[in-house]
């Protein structure tokens, strides 16, 4: 029967931190990192160390350096741990044959001249055990009944002080460096792992182990949260060792032994196995038997102890080594494989935000100047057939008023009524011109400034910029009356007695037939009746031709001030419209020298960003590259697991 197995060589490590090397050729040199002559497994240990001080680890250092000073101590401290009732305080028991474990507390047991034991107090429950303690601190004992004067020792102490006992004792298998560590029980076990795994860790670092055996009964099978506590050890501690105990109980341990190596290959759990049982070998000792104490598993386990004790200066050292640089490596590139991650994940960064944003505001800002020239040209265009509409349509209403005014009157009599009539009302039409061009200018301004972004503030033009119409605050020159044909008593007389000649010549025809003469009182009659209608005719006539000449002088007088008007209107839209093209020109020049001067600044901002990203990313690719070269070596210090 074999009890001694290497455990599985398939275990799935962790992933390296570089591309998976060029497998190189058989050589026949000796590779540098796996020679025994020189303590090369120490020199990657420290290049780890100084790795964890400049990436800020400082507690992750300080614990590659606890672990620094167990590897070069000559001593083999081996951590004995398991669950409840597993039997590993028997276990260390039977190994150097004495009743030294099993009192409640942590126990430490090491070779010395002459047997002594002692219960020491530690300043803290993480304080290093390793560590010289004061002559307070140290509490002889009696080996006799150490666990009463345990139980004893302690009770005078504060209550939860740290302890734990040393015990001496003279044995051969301790006397090359040996020292056996007995623990309490572990807790949460079989519940979760991970309380299990922290309580052995810190075991482990405050005892200063440098390989730990776990105990468990050969009666049954390793349950899945004892692998994981196996899983969770095995990535610090090379030579892991699980000793199946009790086997003298266990009917088929052979199976169980069996079925548990299966477990730990397939949990990928690199560890060492073997079924003991601590009653055989203590009944072998007392009893003198060799078979017995062969059968009991023990020899060969002391076989294997003695192996490591010899191991530990090169092998166990470059495999913890390999493990713990691993470890702390991965734990390093983590972050910094998170950051190079973060940074090309990123997106855009603000600085080349801010560029993007001030070219987008340069080129709303070319956008915006096209849209303001051409609604100022259509607002203009617009105001100039808007303006010469208006009068005309304003000086059409006066002339109808005034030809309204003319249909009956005389405008020889009225007109020192009617002219003052007009003056005002062409007045008035100028002023409302003038006010309803100055509305349509302040309005086309708002218009014009609505085209700017609302980014650039308030840019209207002062008030005065825009006024129009100054040239309406003249007076309405008058209009002379028209002239007047005089229509006096000897113009009638002329008239009328033209008129009458034909009544008369007409009348005194008809009556002659009747015997009476030419001139007679009824030709008469009729030549006065025809001649005062031809007064009345020549004097409607006469009206009707000054009420004509009246309407074309008024017609002409309103064309005049409808030209002058309109002349002066155009002239105050063209001042206008040069006045807003100027102001938002400059409104214009000093947003794009604005944005220009942002321009230059963000894309100083985005180059000097990109250049402190692209070193930054540098930076630490360069580390990550360090930290894999690092993290190579220490798989090369493990080549031999």
């Amino acid at each position: 029967m074999t009890n001694w197995e290497a455990g599985p060589t398939a275990y799935a490590g962790p992933a390296s931190l570089a591309p998976p090397p060029r497998v190189p050729s058989p050589r026949t040199e000796p590779d540098p990192l796996r020679t025994t002559g020189g303590l090369l497994w120490l020199d990657v240990l420290d290049a780890t160390i100084r790795a964890c001080h400049q990436h800020g680890r400082s507690e992750m250092a300080e614990w590659l350096s606890r672990r620094r000073a167990q590897l070069l101590h000559p001593e083999l401290r081996v951590l004995v741990v398991g669950a409840a009732q597993q039997g590993k305080s028997q276990l260390i028991n039977a190994l150097i044959n004495a009743e030294v474990c099993g009192a409640g507390v942590p126990t430490v047991v090491r070779n010395a001249a002459s047997p002594g034991a002692h219960l020491i107090r530690r300043g803290s429950p993480d304080a290093d055990w390793t560590a010289e303690v004061g002559l307070q601190d140290r509490i002889p004992l009696a080996l006799d009944a150490l666990g009463p004067a345990i139980g004893e020792a302690a009770a005078r102490l504060p209550a939860g002080a740290p302890v734990h006992a040393e015990v001496h004792v003279p044995r051969s298998l301790l006397a090359g460096g040996l020292v056996l560590i007995d623990t309490p029980p572990l807790p949460g076990l079989p519940g979760p792992a991970d309380r299990a795994v922290r309580t052995v860790s810190d075991l482990a670092t405050s005892a200063g182990a440098d390989l730990v055996v776990y105990a468990c009964e050969a009666g049954r099978g390793l349950t899945d949260q004892e692998l994981g506590v196996l899983r969770g050890l095995a990535r610090f501690f090379p030579g892991l060792l699980v000793v199946f105990t009790k086997t003298d109980y266990a009917v088929d341990w052979r199976r169980h032994l069996a079925d548990n190596r299966t477990r730990l290959t397939r949990a990928g759990v690199p560890a060492a196995t073997t079924a003991v049982s601590a009653t055989l070998r203590l009944h072998a000792l007392r009893a003198g038997d060799a078979t017995l104490n062969a059968e009991s598993g023990f020899p060969e386990l002391v076989t294997h102890l003695q192996r490591m004790v010899a191991a530990k200066p090169d092998e166990l050292a470059r495999q913890t080594v390999s493990r713990l640089g691993r470890v702390a490596l991965e734990d390093l590139a983590g972050p910094l494989r998170e950051q190079l991650t973060a940074q090309r994940d990123a997106g855009v960064p603000d600085a080349v935000a801010r560029l993007h944003a001030t070219q987008r505001r340069l080129d709303d800002l070319r956008k915006c100047a096209v849209r303001w020239q051409n609604t100022l040209s259509d607002e203009i265009g617009d105001l100039m057939s808007d303006v010469e509409h208006d009068l005309r349509e304003r000086t059409k209403a006066v002339l109808a008023q005034a030809e309204e005014f003319f249909a009956d009157a005389d405008p020889a009599k009225i007109w020192d009524e009617f002219e003052p009539w007009l003056r005002r009302s062409l007045q008035e039409l100028a002023e409302t011109s003038t006010s309803w061009l100055a509305e349509r200018t302040e309005w086309m301004a708002h218009q014009v400034a609505g085209q700017f972004p609302a980014e650039a503030g308030e840019v209207l033009p002062p008030p005065a910029l825009v006024a129009a119409g100054d040239g309406f605050d003249d007076a309405v020159p008058g209009l002379d009356a028209p002239p007047v044909a005089k229509f006096g008593p000897g113009q009638k007389l002329f008239i009328g007695l033209r008129g009458s000649y034909g009544g008369v010549v007409m009348f005194g025809l008809v009556t002659s037939l009747a015997g009476m003469s030419l001139i007679n009182p009824i030709s008469i009659s009729g030549g006065a009746i025809f001649g005062g209608k031809t007064i009345r005719d020549e004097s409607k006539q006469l009206l009707k031709k000054r009420q004509a000449e009246a309407k074309a002088l008024v017609a002409r007088h309103v064309d005049d001030v409808f030209a002058r008007l309109n002349k002066e209107a155009r002239d105050s839209v063209r001042r206008v419209q040069r006045a807003l093209r100027d102001h938002f020109t400059a409104v214009t020049e000093d947003l794009q020298e604005t944005i220009m001067d942002s321009l230059r600044n963000a894309k100083a901002a985005a180059d000097q960003d990109a250049a402190a990203r692209e070193q930054h990313g540098r930076r630490i690719q360069q580390e990550i590259t360090a930290l894999a070269q690092l993290h190579s070596q220490a798989l090369a210090l493990g080549g031999r697991a």
